[in-house]
């Protein structure tokens, strides 16, 4: 492993004169915006302040260096920043810009004690969190909403070691675990571990069930929409929400029978596509029940022909509208939660799940979730009506976050002097000026 030290690195001259790179800079940092405009978004919401509370501590506190609240907000702030592991704290605890986010002036914890941190998770506590999520997501509407869609999806989170709860999954054709999220708009709800030996929909009924009660108990009157692919057609699950006035559209898998009751507008599409040699997408309804239905439910069908063979696909639902409608506006914009997991996965790291223990791992996903939630305040308070208005959380970090400066630090202030080439001067004032408490 490279050592590094403060000895010169020589590079390549520029116009005759030495290029020489030293790690001798003193207070400077890469992550300026960042740890202003995390801070700025966690104050805003009072967020991981009320996850702290509900998290256990069984340490003996007057030997506590650092309490619960300022290794939250350390460990939600990296990862919002770009630092996904743990190993990682062992020098960015050092860095003034995350101890000031923190609200400390001297050296945050270290990796092991991060580590000690993360495995006092359990059942319970994955229970408290999701709640103060579901509080946050009610605290953001200032008006009672007249229309909710909840998008559920389950993802399959690889894992390479011997952690609990590992097993193989034949589709993904590696170890995994398969948590189920819960996304409303661009706001997360539900970010839950499960292991992959299950139906992708286990669970699912129950969570939807705890959702919408939770919401008709706050706003009596809004309508509530269940959205999903074919792996949550379950005839249970849609008899709920019949029963309870939860209207649905969700995929189904194609088999003989639907094929069948479909042909006619098949044939039509394949017809129309010798007759043009155009694409053709056509759009009817069709009554169908599974073997284990105990009713009949409508069915969207989308009869789609191409230079490469009929492609029908099939949605139920118990919404009244137009069928492309439903489907090309309101079934076909659930793509988006999948770019919304995307975000979790890839950039803010919700399949770090390394840890042995089961709850540890629901616990670093909930802390991936928490630093969703905070990017996605910047981007719904702050950034509306600008260039990076739907710019994805990587695209915030590199353009907004990653601002290279030197702290000078006080006793009377803390100075932030930035790069005096950053290039999004004013997005920068704009953000944090629509950011202020």
């Amino acid at each position: 492993m490279t050592d590094c030290n403060t000895e010169a690195i020589q590079f390549p001259t520029c116009k005759r004169r030495h290029v020489i790179a030293k790690f001798n800079g003193g207070n400077v940092t890469s992550d300026g915006g960042g740890a202003l405009f995390l801070r700025q978004a966690d104050r805003k919401l009072a967020l991981l302040e009320r996850v702290a509370a509900v998290l256990p501590d069984s340490r003996r506190q007057r030997s506590c260096e650092h309490d619960v609240l300022s290794m939250l907000r350390q460990r939600v702030y990296a990862i919002g920043m770009g630092y996904e592991d743990l190993n990682d704290h062992d020098e960015l605890r050092k860095d003034i810009a995350i101890q000031t986010a923190v609200d400390k002036d001297a050296e945050l914890a270290s990796s092991p004690t991060l580590c000690r941190f993360e495995n006092q998770a359990d059942r319970k506590t994955a229970w408290l969190v999701h709640e103060l999520i579901f509080r946050t997501f009610v605290e953001s509407f200032e008006e009672p909403p007249e229309e909710l869609i909840l998008d559920f999806d389950a993802t399959d989170d690889r894992v390479h070691g011997q952690q609990e709860g590992r097993f193989f999954h034949g589709y993904y054709d590696h170890y995994c675990f398969l948590p189920l999220y819960v996304f409303c708009g661009d706001q997360l709800l539900v970010s839950y571990l499960r292991p992959s030996k299950i139906d992708g929909a286990k669970h699912a009924w129950a969570i939807l069930s705890l959702l919408v009660k939770g919401f008709r108990k706050i706003w009596p009157n809004v309508k509530i929409i269940f959205r999903g692919d074919s792996g949550f057609c379950r005839h249970k699950m849609l008899g709920w929400c019949e029963r309870h006035d939860v209207k649905y559209i969700v995929g189904i898998a194609r088999n003989k029978r639907l094929k069948k009751k479909a042909q006619e507008l098949i044939d039509q599409a394949r017809s129309d596509f010798v007759e043009t040699g155009k694409k053709q997408r056509l759009f009817g309804t069709i009554t169908y029940a599974a073997n284990t239905w105990k009713i009949e439910r409508e069915v969207i069908v989308k009869a789609e022909h191409t230079s490469k063979g009929s492609n029908p696909r099939y949605v139920v639902t118990n919404l009244e509208g137009d069928p492309q409608e439903l489907y090309d506006e309101l079934y076909c914009a659930r793509g988006e939660m999948e770019n919304r997991i995307k975000e979790q996965q890839l950039h803010l790291f919700a399949d770090r799940t390394s840890c042995h223990k089961w709850y540890a791992n629901q616990f670093r996903l909930l802390l991936s979730s928490l630093a969703y939630i905070l990017v996605e305040a910047i981007r719904r308070l702050a950034l509306p009506g600008t260039e990076l208005a739907r710019a994805q959380c990587e695209t915030i970090r590199l353009k907004l976050m990653k601002i290279g400066g030197i702290i000078i630090r006080n006793t009377r202030r803390i100075r932030f002097l930035l790069s005096s080439a950053y290039p999004y001067r004013e997005l920068f004032f704009t953000v944090a000026d629509r950011l202020r408490c």
